[in-house]
């Protein structure tokens, strides 16, 4: 089985040397973030940035089917020819051991690596580039995490529990978001996304007011993440409907646009930079109870986790405030529309807790948390949401889940 990376950048930037009294703030950045209506057509211009002359595509089998010919013809048309592995739907060390190997024997001078897909497949598109020794291109087909542009993937068991982060000393060296193709995917994944991108704030937040908290990177938050992070906050709660209709509407335009970017690009620089705290402490966690993992998106879990965030730091207006936003955009806000029934599933998410606990995220808070009082605040986050969904409904969440 292939062990993990062996970097580690709190180690790097985490060290507190020299007088120094805490480590220094630390910014980091995909090298090149491309955004727009039909640019996967022009991938193949796009790496000449990287000088590159045998890329090597890793894709899921539905991906090939849906962009493989647009693949061929942008890479020909620059002149490049390139080998194409297909991914098998889990990042996990056993997929990424066996895709290391494919890519040594059937493309062995590859200088390039171009993961095209959902977040699983990106993801183990960064740990096989890191294996290989080359840089990663990173082509998403839907904006539902913001896992594009980061140095590090979460990795999972074959059979889809989570075991932790993976960290790379470079961000993607391109990120090439084609607007055409991310409308193109199921309404849900792109508001799952904005549960997901909707936590950067809250989470940098915490980390940035509590001087012992660290971002991803090891380093102190800085205000330049902090800030991204309360503009992608921002353009959710202002633009979020006008996005949703126009998905509806199979219309391409400025709210849509900006919306992907938040998504993608603005929580992908606000967490890494940034910081996570509880929100994807309790979405770690709750990767242990099968159905939650097998039928629920990342953000679905992140959406419940700001809730249990913010109660457990006793926001409760901010709470409020959110868990609203959540069932309006159609996320779950409480148990039952996880499928769990707090009584009969006491157990399940008890350990789930536990996990939630056992992860380094969970130091982010400038007080200690046991599990106890996760599991006190996951019952105070559900009867909130309960109470929400009877004031406004839950047609949107019902929507988005027939």
């Amino acid at each position: 089985m292939a062990s993990p990376s062996s970097f580690f950048p709190q180690r790097i930037y985490g060290q507190v040397t020299g007088g120094q009294d805490k480590p220094p703030g630390v910014l980091i950045f995909p090298h090149r973030y491309i955004q727009g209506a039909g640019v996967l057509d022009c991938l193949g211009r796009y790496i000449s940035v990287l000088s590159s002359v045998r890329p090597a595509v890793l894709i899921s089998p539905g991906g090939q089917k849906r962009f493989g010919d647009r693949l061929q013809m942008s890479f020909q048309s620059s002149g490049i020819e390139f080998h194409t592995e297909i991914f098998d739907g889990e990042c996990a060390f056993p997929e990424i051991d066996r895709l290391v190997e494919r890519f040594k024997r059937n493309s062995p001078s590859v200088d390039t690596l171009v993961a095209v897909g959902g977040g699983k497949c990106l993801d183990t598109g960064k740990c096989v580039a890191y294996r290989l020794r080359v840089p990663v291109v990173i082509c998403p087909t839907i904006a539902s995490t913001d896992a594009p542009c980061s140095a590090v993937s979460v990795v999972y068991s074959p059979e889809g529990v989570q075991i932790g982060p993976e960290f790379f000393p470079s961000n993607p060296a391109l990120v090439v978001v084609d607007t055409r193709i991310i409308m193109d995917a199921p309404v849900r994944r792109l508001v799952s996304g904005m549960g997901d991108a909707l936590a950067t704030y809250f989470e940098a937040r915490t980390c940035y007011e509590n001087p012992n908290a660290r971002s991803m990177v090891g380093g102190r938050p800085t205000m330049t993440a902090l800030t991204l992070a309360e503009l992608c906050a921002a353009t959710i709660l202002r633009y979020w409907l006008a996005a949703v209709e126009s998905v509806r509407a199979n219309r391409i335009d400025e709210a849509f646009e900006k919306i992907v970017e938040a998504n993608t690009l603005l929580s992908g620089v606000g967490f890494e930079s940034g910081g996570l705290a509880v929100a994807h402490a309790v979405a770690s966690g709750l990767t242990v109870i099968p159905s939650l993992h097998r039928d629920f998106y990342h953000g679905e879990l992140v959406g419940i986790g700001i809730l249990i965030q913010l109660l457990l730091e006793e926001k409760a207006d901010e709470a409020q405030k959110v868990g609203t936003f959540l069932a309006k955009v159609g996320l779950p806000v409480h148990a039952g529309q996880l499928a769990l029934d707090p009584d009969r599933h006491a157990s399940a998410i008890q350990s789930a807790m536990v996990g939630a606990v056992a992860t380094p995220l969970i130091e982010a808070e400038p007080f200690p948390v046991t599990s106890a009082q996760l599991m006190n605040t996951f019952t105070r986050a559900h009867r909130l949401g309960l109470r929400i969904s009877r004031d406004i409904g839950d047609e949107a969440y019902r929507r988005l889940h027939p």
